[in-house]
């Protein structure tokens, strides 16, 4: 319930998935695992992640470590709005995550991340928008992305 106007908060359209997070023991020997399979670009890497393009879309592969149950792996939601997203999560029963995103665990310990469509370079054509009954634009960062991969 919303403090201010003592209503629900609109629940998001999911537009589709971002991305992947896999945990990996090591990022060169996944990286050359998955590329012996797949030819990939690779649009950056550390020595604890590296992401792996997929249009515009990515797999991020982060090297595993311990974390207070909290694993890496997850998967990142598109969605239409995500303002009212983590109170209706946490009136479901999730437990949000600290850090930089919106991230929060279901029940069963599932991590979800949940982005807004307007900041991330995740596309979908005016077509498809159109079926979903959705009117979404981007950001300007989102559409620098875009632009420098020849997809604005």
């Amino acid at each position: 319930m919303d403090a201010k106007t003592g209503t629900e908060p609109r629940r998001a359209k999911v537009v589709g998935i971002n991305h992947v997070a896999l945990e990996v023991g090591d990022i060169d020997e996944a990286l050359a695992f998955y590329g012996r399979i797949f030819e990939f670009t690779l649009r950056s890497r550390s020595e604890s992640m590296a992401f792996i393009d997929l249009g515009d879309q990515f797999i991020n592969l982060t090297r595993a470590s311990g974390h207070d149950g909290v694993e890496a792996r997850h998967f990142g939601l598109v969605v239409d709005d995500r303002s009212g997203v983590r109170a209706l999560a946490e009136q479901a029963g999730a437990r949000l995550l600290d850090g930089p995103f919106l991230d929060f665990l279901d029940p069963w310990g599932n991590r979800i991340e949940v982005v807004d469509y307007a900041n991330v370079q995740f596309s979908k054509t005016p077509a498809v928008l159109r079926g979903m009954g959705l009117e979404l634009g981007k950001n300007d960062k989102a559409l620098r992305e875009l632009a420098a991969k020849g997809m604005a």
